[in-house]
C-alpha cells in the first residue's frame, strides 16, 4: 500500500490523546481542585493556611497544626455542579460543516471528599494526616457531537495522602511544619476518530466510497495511572494575638502514567489497513506511556482579628504550571509519539474573606476570589475550555455541642467566556472547530469536626 508513512503520522494525532492527562474543565486554575475544606470554602479559601480550627492545614500549611489541642478529626464533602455548554461549529478538511450537535451538558455533578486528623503532644509537637483530591474532574459530551474529533470523555482523578508534622519554635508565636505527599493519579480520555479523512488523504485509498471526511468514524480510548511522591513545607508566624501570617510551598509531583489504548475501527477500514503488512500494525490496541507533572503551589495566608467576633483573611497563591509545557504520548505499537504543546505558565489566586461570630452557636463567613487560568486562546481545547473566574462564597459553622461542630458552605463561580478556535493542519486531519462556552460552577459543602 502506498503512503503508509502518512497513516503513521496521523495515527497518534487522530487519537488525540495528547492533553489526556491535563484534562477536564474544572473550577480552579487549570485542572486544580481547592476543595479540601468546607470551612475555608465559605471564605473563598482566604486564610487557608492560618485560620484556626481547620484541620485541612495538614495539606495547606502544616505549621498551623500547632494551634490545635488534643486530637481533632474532620470530614468534608463538597459537591461540584459543573455546567458547561458549547455553542459553535466547525469544518472538515474539504470545508464542509462538521455534523453533530452541541454535545449537551459537558459538566457533571461530582462529590469530592476529604478527611483529616491532627494530634498535638504536650511537648509542642503536632502530627497530622489528610486524604484529599487536589487535581481532577470530569467532562463528557454526547456521542456524535460537532467536536467529537477533539473530545468525548475526559476524566482525571487524583488522591493524595499527606502525612505532616509541626513544631513550635516559639510557643504561641512561631511554628514550622513539613509533610510528605503520596499521590495516585488516574486518567481516562476518549474521542471519535475520522478514519474517512485518513483514507481520503491517501491517493491509493481515496476512490473507496467510505474514504471521505466524516464517512467512517471510529473511536479511541486511553486509560493510565501512576503514583508519585512530593512534599510540603510551611511556617506560621503570630507576632501578637491579632495577626497571623502563614507561608507554605507544595512541591511538584512527577508521574509516568502507564496504560492502554483501545481502538474501535470500522470493519471496512480495518480491512484496508489489514491488506498491507506496512499498515497492518496501525490502530491496534496496546500499551501507552505519558509523563505528567502536577504543579507546585506557593501560598501566603494572612488573618487579622479586629475584634473577638470579627476576623478578616486573605490568600495569595501561585500555581506553577510551567511544568506543563507539553504532553508526549509514547506508544508501544509502531505509532509515533503524539505531542501537544501547552506552554502554560504561573497563575495567581487571590482571595479576601471574613468570619463573624454571631453567638456561641453560630459563626458566619463570606468571601470573594479571583482565579487566573493558564490556558490561552491558542492552546484552549474542548477538553479544557478554561478561563479566568470569580468566586462568591458564603458559609457558616454550627457548634452543635462542646465537641462537635457542623460546617456549611456555598460557592458560585462565574468564569469569563471561554473561546475555542482550533485549526488542525491538513497533514493532521484538517478539521477546524470554533465557538464559545457558557459555563458556571456551583459548590455545595458540608463537613463535621469532632474534638476528642
Amino acid at each position: 500500500m502506498q503512503h503508509a508513512h502518512r497513516y503513521t503520522r496521523l495515527t497518534a494525532l487522530a487519537l488525540g490523546i495528547t492533553g489526556a492527562l491535563a484534562l477536564g474543565q474544572v473550577h480552579a486554575s487549570g485542572f486544580q481542585l481547592k476543595e479540601n475544606s468546607v470551612k475555608a470554602m465559605g471564605r473563598a479559601f482566604a486564610g487557608s493556611g492560618v485560620a484556626a480550627g481547620d484541620t485541612s492545614v495538614v495539606a495547606n500549611n502544616p505549621a498551623a497544626m500547632t494551634q490545635f489541642e488534643g486530637t481533632t478529626f474532620q470530614a468534608d464533602v463538597t459537591v461540584i455542579d459543573l455546567n458547561a455548554k458549547f455553542n459553535g461549529g466547525g469544518y472538515d478538511v474539504l470545508g464542509r460543516p462538521l455534523t453533530g450537535g452541541d454535545g449537551g451538558e459537558a459538566g457533571d455533578v461530582t462529590p469530592v471528599p476529604a478527611m483529616s486528623i491532627i494530634h498535638k503532644f504536650d511537648n509542642g509537637l503536632s502530627v497530622g494526616a489528610m486524604v484529599s483530591a487536589p487535581f481532577g474532574l470530569k467532562t463528557e459530551y454526547k456521542p456524535g457531537w460537532v467536536g467529537r474529533y477533539y473530545a468525548a470523555k475526559s476524566e482525571l482523578k487524583t488522591v493524595d495522602l499527606t502525612l505532616s508534622a509541626a513544631f513550635e519554635l516559639v510557643p504561641d508565636h512561631l511554628s514550622v511544619g513539613a509533610g510528605i505527599v503520596w499521590e495516585k493519579a488516574e486518567a481516562e480520555l476518549s474521542k471519535s476518530v475520522d478514519f474517512g479523512t485518513l483514507l481520503f488523504g491517501n491517493p491509493a485509498t481515496r476512490p473507496l466510497p467510505f474514504a471521505r471526511p466524516q464517512a467512517s468514524d471510529g473511536f479511541a480510548k486511553v486509560e493510565g495511572d501512576d503514583t508519585g511522591l512530593g512534599w510540603i513545607i510551611g511556617v506560621n508566624l503570630r507576632p501578637n494575638d491579632k495577626l497571623a501570617i502563614g507561608l507554605s510551598h507544595r512541591s511538584e509531583i512527577d508521574h509516568e502514567l502507564e496504560g492502554n489504548v483501545d481502538w474501535t475501527v470500522p470493519g471496512n477500514v480495518a480491512a484496508v489497513f489489514g491488506a498491507s503488512p506496512t499498515t497492518r500494525p496501525l490502530f491496534q490496541d496496546g500499551k501507552a506511556l505519558a509523563k505528567l507533572t502536577t504543579p507546585s503551589v506557593t501560598t501566603l495566608s494572612v488573618e487579622y482579628k479586629f475584634t473577638d467576633q470579627f476576623s478578616l483573611m486573605a490568600d495569595y497563591s501561585e500555581t506553577d504550571w510551567s511544568s506543563l509545557q507539553e504532553i508526549r504520548i509514547d506508544f508501544a505499537n509502531p505509532d509515533p509519539d503524539s505531542v501537544e504543546h501547552f506552554g502554560w505558565n504561573k497563575t495567581r489566586f487571590m482571595a479576601l474573606g471574613g468570619e463573624y461570630k454571631l453567638n456561641d452557636a453560630w459563626t458566619l463567613r463570606a468571601g470573594y476570589a479571583y482565579d487566573e487560568t493558564p490556558t490561552t486562546y491558542a492552546t484552549r481545547t474542548p477538553r479544557l475550555p478554561d478561563e479566568d473566574r470569580r468566586w462568591y462564597s458564603i458559609g457558616a459553622t454550627w457548634d452543635f455541642s462542646e465537641n462537635l461542630e457542623l460546617n456549611f458552605s456555598y460557592v458560585r463561580i462565574e468564569p469569563d467566556t471561554p473561546q475555542i478556535g482550533i485549526v488542525t493542519p491538513p497533514a493532521q486531519g484538517g478539521q477546524r472547530l470554533f465557538g464559545s462556552y457558557s459555563s458556571n460552577v456551583n459548590l455545595f459543602g458540608v463537613s463535621a469536626q469532632y474534638h476528642f
